[in-house]
């Protein structure tokens, strides 16, 4: 969890952090999150992001951190992350008491203790039935954004509510990560924003309200589980009492809608129409600003989250840094210097030999394994150190530019 705080003249004037692992042990987490014995399911306890948030508040209040000239805050987070309040929770998060850490107000509140989060894979049962009930994933797609993923909200809801009825049941509210963490500022159930929303497989991306038979084929009182979504730079309404009381906040201090964590990237990277950005991660992630998108199969499109008349799309591809650096230890003994150097002895177009470099199963596309081709465009089983660096370079690059243009 980090926090940061900015002057008008977007100054940094206060930055840190809590390490999930480190700060807080007693979660027993590895990363910040539970794999489970199917190696598919994947789970964050939802106490320990309680408890990070007073730890991070303490720390700032035992710096010296002046909340009262605090006149707005809003935040992201993790997208496809979901979060279960129990019936009644609301009265208790309105009416904490300012004497005592919120994690210990909040701690019955939940009706699932361990949230499902970005890195669960194990709904694909849930994903085939939804793909299903709206005809098909490209419908799917056409509709939400993006064809049926395991990690999408919609399809986490729909195994929790076929595994546990009674548990859903018993759930009054469904927050994303991002409207979970405004809700705890804002001192009741804050909504979810239309970008983080887009990342459920359940919103509406044209018309920005809850696709009705997406709904119904995940579970039944879906609607008044999830809210009214709301665009992305909504005021929610002013801080809560607990703050002002607990952290001498100013009353006035207003919330802004929280987003995801690639909506917020789009945003705080000041991306404008026409811009792409790549980042060049463990996998590399590619979004755009677009006017018209048109959803694919493969990628996403969500809603803007700095105007909501026009989308980002957005590319994951799972080969990315370690491919590039397995390249790299193979063919140029583990130096960017050598690898560089190798990549500018080779023309542009490398001589029309082309190669797809996927180390493990890849997103976009569903493919695995290495293949290479010559200028006759035939297989080969080899290439020149040099020509396989640049292969690798612009077959992944190549791939990143005909999957957006797919998207508009």
């Amino acid at each position: 969890l980090k926090v940061i705080a900015i002057d008008e003249q977007l100054r940094v004037i206060y930055e840190d952090n809590v390490h999930f692992d480190k700060d807080l042990p007693e979660f027993k987490t590895q990363g910040g999150v539970y794999i489970h014995s199917d190696r598919l399911t994947v789970t964050s306890p939802v106490l320990m992001w309680v408890k990070a948030l007073d730890m991070i508040l303490e720390k700032m209040r035992s710096s010296g951190f002046n909340f009262s000239q605090v006149k707005a805050l809003s935040g992201a987070g993790q997208q496809h992350g979901s979060v279960y309040w129990k019936k009644g929770s609301i009265q208790i998060l309105k009416n904490a008491s300012s004497e005592l850490p919120l994690h210990q107000s909040l701690k019955g509140c939940f009706s699932v203790s361990n949230s499902p989060i970005w890195m669960d894979s194990s709904t694909a049962s849930q994903c085939r039935a939804l793909e299903k009930a709206v005809g098909g994933a490209q419908q799917l797609a056409s509709v939400t954004g993006s064809r049926a993923y395991e990690r999408f909200t919609g399809n986490q809801i729909a195994k929790i509510y076929s595994q546990n009825p009674e548990v859903y049941k018993q759930t009054e509210r469904i927050s994303l990560v991002s409207s979970f963490a405004a809700s705890l500022f804002l001192g009741t159930y804050a909504p979810i924003d239309y970008s983080d929303g887009s990342g459920m497989n359940l919103l509406q991306i044209w018309e920005k309200a809850w696709s009705k038979s997406c709904l119904d084929a995940c579970a039944p009182g879906l609607e008044e589980r999830l809210g009214c979504p709301v665009p992305s730079h909504s005021v929610l309404g002013p801080i809560s009492p607990y703050y002002s009381q607990r952290y001498g906040f100013s009353p006035d201090c207003k919330i802004v809608a929280f987003t995801g964590d690639n909506p917020a990237s789009l945003a705080g990277m000041r991306l404008q129409e026409g811009d792409i950005a790549i980042s060049l991660g463990t996998s590399d992630t590619l979004f755009l600003w677009i006017q018209e998108p048109t959803p694919a199969l493969e990628g996403h499109i969500l809603c803007n989250p700095v105007d909501s008349q026009t989308y980002m799309a957005l590319l994951c591809f799972k080969n990315g840094s370690l491919m590039r650096e397995r390249i790299r230890d193979d063919c140029a003994s583990g130096s960017w210097d050598e690898f560089s150097k190798a990549l500018s002895s080779t023309v542009a177009g490398n001589n029309g030999n082309l190669g797809f470099y996927f180390d493990v199963m890849e997103i976009t596309p569903e493919a695995v394994g290495i293949h290479r081709f010559n200028r006759d465009n035939e297989k080969v089983s080899n290439f020149p150190k040099e020509v396989e660096i640049r292969a690798l370079i612009e077959g992944q690059f190549m791939a990143k530019r005909i999957h957006a243009e797919k998207l508009g």
